[in-house]
C-alpha cells in the first residue's frame, strides 16, 4: 500500500484505533475493516471471488477484515494487529475462505462427509486455537454433511499464503468445501448455507476462546462473550420496518368480537343451542399491503446469523397472523390458528384432565375472595400498580376501559384494556393484575428499553411461555384458586373439543358439566371459537407447565423478563446477554416482594405441579 489514498486510509485506521472507538470503515470495491471494539484477533476474508458462507462467517465476528488483495491485507493487519498486541499482549488472524469445488460429493445414497483444512502457525495460542477450532467443528451434530478437519502443516497449507507473511502474530487458516452450493448450477441451499455459516462461527469463538486463555491476553467467561456487542444499521432499520408492520395491526383486537353482551342474550334466547352471530371490528388495513411490506424487509445483511434467524422467525409469524386475520369468519381460520398455537397434545391434555379430575371434589367456599367489584375498581387498582412501576420508554402505559370486549382484561403494547363489563372477586384483582401489568405490560417496557423493538413486540412464539409466567405470577401474588386452576384446564378441554370440530354449543354444554356457571362457560367458548376457531387459550396451562419445569431443571426467571421471548429463546436470550447486546430487565416484577413469594418461588425450585399451586 502506497499510494497516497493508501497512506491516508492507514492514517484513519491508526487514529480510531488509538482512540479505542468502534471501527466501521468501507475501504470500497465491498472492502471493509469492522471492530466493534478492541479485541485480540482478526477474521479476515482476502479475495474476490463470491464465496457467500466465507463472507457470512467473517462479517458475522466483532472485529473482521474484507480485503482484495494480500498486500492490502498485510498492510492493515500489522497496523491492527500492534495496536491489538500493545494492548492485549497477543493477536489473532482468522483467515478464512473455501475451497474451489466439493471434492468429495457424489452421487452416493449416502451423504459423505465434506473437506474441511485447517492450520496454525507453530506458536501455543495459535495451536491452542487450532485445536479448539477442529473440536468445536467435528463436534456439530448436523442433519446433513458432517465436516471432517485435515491439519497440515503450516508449510503444507497452499492456503495460508497469509499466515507465512504475518510471522509476527498467531495465524489459523481454514477453508472448506461449498457444500451449500446445488451441484452443476449457481444456486445454493439456504438452509444448509445457514448452518454452516452458523457452525463455523461459533467454531471460530471457540478459537478465539482457546487463543486468549493460551496466551492470558483477555480473561475467558465464555467464547460467546467474543461476539458482537452492537448491532450494525441494516439491523436497525430492519427492526424499525418490522415493528411498522406489528403495529399496523392488533391481532387479538382484529380477531375478538364487539358484541359479546348481545351475542350473550342471543345465545341464551336460543336455550344455548344455536351459536350466536359475532361482529367483528372493520379492518383498518390491508393483509396483502402489509405482508408486501413485511416481505421488503432486508435480513441478508445483519452480519449476525444470531439476530437473522430471530427476525425471519418473527417475519414468519407476523405472515401466519396477516393470513389467520384476512381468513376471519371462514372455514380456513381455525386450520392456520392450529399452526400459529399449536394442537392440544396427548400429554397436556392429561394434565389438563388431571387438574379436573383431582380438583372435582376440593371445596370451593363462596366468598372465599370477598366481594365482587366492577370494573371501575379494577380500573382504580390498575392506575396505582401502573404508576408504582413507573414505567417510562418510547410511550407511556395507557389504561383504557372499554364496551367493545368481552368481560375481562387484556394488554395491547403499552395498553391495558379493561372490558366495562368485567366483575371479580375482590381478592382476584391484585393476582389478576400481577398478570396483566407485572407481566405483559412489564416485559413490553422492559423489552422496549433493550435497543431493538423485536423484544417488546415478542420473539416468534413468545406467547406460550408469557401467559405460563403471567400465571405463575398470580400464584405468587397469593391469587391461584381453584376456580381459576380448573378454568386454566377447562380452556384446554374445550380447545381439544374446538379443534376436533365440536360445535359452539357442543363445547358450551362441555364447560357446564366441567361445572362452570352459564355466563363463566360463554365467556370462555366465546374466546375460543373468535373469529372462526382461535387455538390460543390451550398456552396458558402449557405455558404455566413449561415454566414449573424450567424452575425444577434449576432454571432462573430472570431471562424471561428481559422481554417477551419464548422458551426457546433462552439460551439465545444468554448468549445474547453475555455478548452485551442485551440489558438486565429495567423494572423488576413487584409480585417477586409478596411476603410469600420467595418460599413459593422455592417450592416451584424444588419441584411443583400446577395442582400443588393450589394447596396450603
Amino acid at each position: 500500500m502506497k499510494s497516497t489514498a493508501d497512506k491516508k486510509l492507514l492514517k484513519t485506521i491508526a487514529a480510531a484505533l488509538e482512540s479505542g472507538d468502534p471501527i466501521r470503515l468501507d475501504l470500497g470495491r465491498g472492502e471493509r475493516l469492522h471492530i466493534d471494539r478492541p479485541q485480540p484477533f482478526l477474521c479476515v476474508y482476502v479475495g474476490r471471488r463470491r464465496e457467500p458462507a466465507a463472507l457470512g462467517i467473517v462479517t458475522a465476528n466483532s472485529a473482521y477484515l474484507l480485503v482484495a488483495s494480500l498486500g492490502r491485507a498485510r498492510a492493515i493487519i500489522e497496523l491492527v494487529g500492534k495496536a491489538m498486541v500493545d494492548r492485549f499482549g497477543a493477536f489473532l488472524v482468522i483467515d478464512v475462505g473455501e475451497l474451489e469445488r466439493d471434492r468429495l460429493a457424489s452421487d452416493a445414497a449416502y451423504l459423505p462427509p465434506f473437506e474441511t483444512t485447517a492450520s496454525a502457525s507453530n506458536d501455543a495460542g495459535a495451536q491452542a486455537a487450532l485445536a479448539a477450532f477442529a473440536g468445536a467443528v467435528e463436534a456439530v451434530k448436523v442433519k446433513f454433511r458432517t465436516p471432517r478437519v485435515a491439519r497440515p502443516g503450516l508449510a503444507d497449507d497452499p492456503a495460508a499464503k497469509l499466515a507465512r507473511h504475518l510471522t509476527q502474530f498467531g495465524c489459523l487458516t481454514v477453508r472448506f468445501a461449498p457444500i451449500y452450493r446445488v451441484p452443476e448450477s449457481e444456486a445454493v441451499y439456504p438452509e444448509l448455507l445457514e448452518r454452516v455459516v452458523a457452525n463455523f462461527v461459533d467454531a471460530g469463538l471457540h478459537a478465539v476462546a482457546a487463543f486468549a486463555q493460551e496466551t492470558k491476553s483477555v480473561a475467558v467467561l465464555s467464547h460467546r462473550a467474543f461476539g458482537r456487542k452492537a448491532f450494525i444499521d441494516a439491523v436497525a432499520r430492519a427492526d424499525r420496518a418490522m415493528d411498522e408492520v406489528a403495529r399496523s395491526f392488533d391481532f387479538l383486537l382484529a380477531v375478538t368480537p364487539i358484541n359479546a353482551d348481545a351475542a350473550w342474550e342471543e345465545f341464551a334466547q336460543s336455550n344455548h343451542e344455536r351459536a350466536p352471530r359475532f361482529l367483528y371490528r372493520p379492518l383498518a388495513f390491508g393483509s396483502d399491503g402489509l405482508k408486501k411490506k413485511l416481505f421488503a424487509i432486508r435480513l441478508d445483511q445483519f452480519e449476525d446469523p444470531v439476530l437473522t434467524t430471530l427476525y425471519r422467525e418473527k417475519q414468519q409469524e407476523l405472515d401466519l397472523m396477516l393470513s389467520l386475520i384476512a381468513a376471519r369468519e371462514t372455514p380456513r381460520f381455525v386450520e392456520l390458528s392450529r399452526a400459529l398455537y399449536g394442537p392440544v397434545e396427548p400429554g397436556l391434555l392429561k394434565a389438563a384432565k388431571d387438574v379436573l379430575a383431582k380438583t372435582q371434589k376440593t371445596k370451593r367456599r363462596r366468598g372465599a375472595d370477598g366481594e365482587a367489584v366492577d370494573c371501575a375498581f379494577v380500573e382504580r387498582r390498575a392506575r396505582a400498580m401502573v404508576k408504582a412501576y413507573a414505567f417510562n420508554g418510547e410511550e407511556a402505559a395507557a389504561i383504557e376501559v372499554r364496551d367493545d370486549l368481552p368481560a375481562g382484561l387484556m394488554v395491547s403494547g403499552s395498553r391495558l384494556l379493561i372490558s366495562r363489563s368485567t366483575t371479580m372477586p375482590k381478592g382476584r384483582v391484585e393476582a389478576l393484575l400481577s398478570h396483566e401489568v407485572g407481566v405483559h405490560l412489564l416485559t413490553y417496557f422492559n423489552g422496549s428499553a433493550q435497543g431493538l423493538h423485536l423484544f417488546r413486540n415478542g420473539l416468534a412464539g413468545y406467547e406460550g411461555i408469557q401467559e405460563g409466567l403471567a400465571v405463575f405470577a398470580e400464584y405468587l401474588a397469593g391469587g391461584m384458586t381453584v376456580t381459576r386452576l380448573r378454568l386454566l384446564a377447562a380452556r384446554v378441554i374445550g380447545c381439544a373439543d374446538m379443534l376436533d370440530g365440536a360445535s359452539f354449543a357442543e363445547c358450551f354444554a362441555r364447560m357446564r358439566e366441567l361445572g362452570l356457571s352459564p355466563a363463566l362457560a360463554f365467556n370462555l367458548v366465546l374466546r375460543l371459537y373468535r373469529g372462526g376457531g382461535l387455538a390460543k387459550d390451550a398456552i396458558y396451562l402449557r405455558g404455566l407447565i413449561e415454566i414449573l419445569s424450567h424452575l425444577r431443571a434449576g432454571g432462573a426467571l430472570d431471562p424471561f423478563f428481559m422481554g417477551k421471548i419464548a422458551a426457546s429463546h433462552f439460551s439465545i436470550m444468554q448468549e445474547l446477554s453475555t455478548r452485551g447486546l442485551i440489558k438486565p430487565p429495567r423494572f423488576a416484577p413487584q409480585f417477586l416482594s409478596h411476603p410469600e413469594a420467595e418460599k413459593r418461588l422455592a417450592a416451584a425450585t424444588n419441584g411443583m405441579s400446577p395442582i400443588d399451586m393450589i394447596r396450603p
